[in-house]
Formats: C-alpha cells, sequence, structure tokens
C-alpha cells in the first residue's frame, strides 16, 4: 500500500498575495492532515500530480505563479463545496 501523501493550503486574500504551504507529509503525516480536514469540514482535493508538486514547495511559502491555474481550480472547488455544505447546515 502506498503512503498517502497530503499538502494543505491557507489562502487569505487580505493578508496573502498568493495560497501558501502550511503543511505537507506522507505516510502518517500525510493521514494526519486529511483527517485534520475532515474533522473540520475543510474540503478534500485529491489530486496526486498536484501533490507530488506542491510538496516541493516549502512550508509557508506562497506557490509560485508557474502553479496558480491549478490552484485556482482548488479554491474554485473549495468554495463550492463550501457552499454545499452551508446549505446542507440551514
Amino acid at each position: 500500500m502506498k503512503d498517502k501523501k497530503a499538502v494543505a493550503l491557507r489562502y487569505d486574500r487580505k493578508k496573502d498575495n498568493a495560497p501558501k504551504v502550511v503543511a505537507k507529509g506522507k505516510g502518517y503525516i500525510g493521514e494526519k492532515i486529511i483527517q485534520i480536514a475532515k474533522e473540520n469540514n475543510i474540503p478534500i482535493k485529491e489530486d496526486p500530480v498536484l501533490v507530488e508538486t506542491l510538496s516541493q514547495i516549502e512550508i509557508n511559502r506562497e506557490i509560485p505563479p508557474e502553479l496558480y491555474k491549478a490552484v485556482a481550480e482548488i479554491l474554485i472547488f473549495v468554495y463550492q463545496k463550501t457552499k454545499e455544505f452551508e446549505k446542507l447546515k440551514k
């Protein structure tokens, strides 16, 4: 069985110029990142190629411009999932 890999991003448009990598890991750490996201109702997008690329970025570093398009697609996914979750709570 392959070790799970995970990368967590944070984007605060008031503070950040671009999303930042705030956590990354594989195996136990990857599983923990996924578990924490689930416990906090944070949408999870599976994209092994992007995870591999993002895992090369240092913690607390903004993603480089060449990844903006790929990460923008994730932000759209997260926005849609958040809206769906908010509708379910009502």
